[in-house]
């Protein structure tokens, strides 16, 4: 497979992407892109930076998790996008670019790939990736966030005395729902690309325009799940998303909306009745 570079990348991009794009950085290693853009300067409204590595020492999930990334095996990647004013509804941001991530993979010939409320990419009923959002006050006006995204690319070289964490079950990797693996240069411009889309459009409509697609993703739906909050443990059968990205379960005859919370499968100790 080609080395990812920073000029393999760019010529794989849009001139129209490119147009909005102030710097993008590939590095071989490093503790998080998501940590590096954090530290980096906010871009003006409408424009981005991009950050990245095939290995990350120290990468982070939702909830302060760590995204375990051994070298060789995956793709990690982080946007900063300024928004002009903070967008309504923001914590549907990420369901949002889950849905552009399942179609940028099916468009670089990825097949079965599936969303999972709130953060996760799926695959084979594995844990294909995973998303985190951060927002940073600009100092030069508008709401900057940074979106990274953690993606399992090729398990064959994979040290199997390593352990990853899937919420899922077992984790999956994109060659195995790919007839032919595409380059890593391939996959970050094709995630460059739905990530600025997602950005753009998002800070327009919201995520009612992607709704109808992340219905179309949504791995969890029918599955029997345990919701856990602050509030404690709700069991129930994942319905789908509503129109605000909210997470639909039925419980005991009734439909019960989360907008936070983590998702565990199936029914566990001390749940509400």
């Amino acid at each position: 497979m080609s080395a990812l570079t920073t000029d393999n990348v760019r010529t794989l991009i849009s001139e129209e992407c490119l147009l909005h794009l102030d710097t993008l950085e590939v590095f071989p290693e490093i503790e998080s892109t998501n940590s590096y853009l954090l530290d980096q300067p906010c871009p003006t409204p409408g424009r981005y930076r991009v950050a990245l590595a095939e290995h990350q020492t120290a990468g982070r999930g939702r909830m302060n998790r760590s995204w375990i990334s051994p070298p060789s095996t995956g793709l990690c990647m982080s946007m900063a996008f300024t928004f002009e004013t903070m967008p309504e509804n923001f914590p549907s941001l990420s369901l949002a670019i889950g849905t552009g991530i399942a179609q940028a993979l099916e468009r670089v010939g990825a097949h079965g790939i599936a969303v999972k409320w709130p953060n996760d990419i799926v695959s084979q009923d594995g844990k294909l990736g995973g998303i985190l959002s951060e927002v940073v006050p600009s100092k030069g006006g508008g709401v900057t966030v940074v979106v990274g995204v953690g993606l399992n690319v090729d398990f064959k070289n994979l040290d199997t005395s390593v352990a990853i964490d899937s919420s899922i079950g077992r984790p999956g990797d994109l060659a195995s729902c790919c007839d032919k693996l595409p380059s890593r240069a391939a996959i970050a411009a094709a995630l460059v690309a739905c990530l600025w889309e997602t950005m753009v459009h998002f800070e327009r409509d919201g995520f009612s325009p992607f709704h109808e697609s992340w219905l179309k993703y949504d791995w969890l739906r029918g599955h029997e799940v345990t919701i856990e909050t602050a509030a404690g443990l709700d069991a129930g059968i994942a319905d789908g998303v509503d129109i605000d990205g909210a997470l639909l379960v039925n419980t005991d005859g009734n439909r019960r909306r989360f907008t936070s919370g983590s998702v565990i499968l199936g029914k566990q100790a001390g749940e509400h009745p």
